[in-house]
């Protein structure tokens, strides 16, 4: 069974950076890789960064590119997503999940296992 759980959610202040994490235990043999999304308030989820647990090529979403960067330590089963100059619309539930899918994908229903998610909130 796999386990996902992120981490490192909090206030922060506009302009400001934060890493999240995100641990996944027992992922299988046919595990591809990670994709973190998120969800605003009253807002569907959205697909923010992906990354395989092979190699370290990434995919993000036209907004998030140039601002966050997502990577992994695969020795911790652990990936990460660091957010920069963080904006008021950044505010959201972020989640991270797991992926068999072998083509980059950035469908909620691609993904398999999801965390519970963490709170980030930009706000002066």
């Amino acid at each position: 069974q796999v386990d996902v759980v992120e981490s490192g959610g909090r206030v922060v202040q506009p302009g400001d950076s934060l890493k999240l994490s995100c641990v996944v235990s027992g992922r299988s043999e046919s595990s591809i890789g990670v994709g973190w999304f998120r969800q605003r308030p009253a807002k569907e989820r959205e697909f923010v960064a992906a990354i395989r647990w092979s190699g370290s090529s990434a995919y993000y979403s036209r907004g998030a590119r140039g601002r966050f960067t997502i990577s992994h330590d695969r020795d911790k089963d652990t990936v990460y997503l660091e957010m920069n100059a963080l904006k008021p619309e950044d505010t959201a539930v972020y989640y991270c999940a797991t992926t068999e899918k072998e083509l980059w994908s950035s469908l909620p229903s691609d993904y398999d296992s999801w965390g519970q998610g963490t709170q980030v909130t930009v706000s002066s």
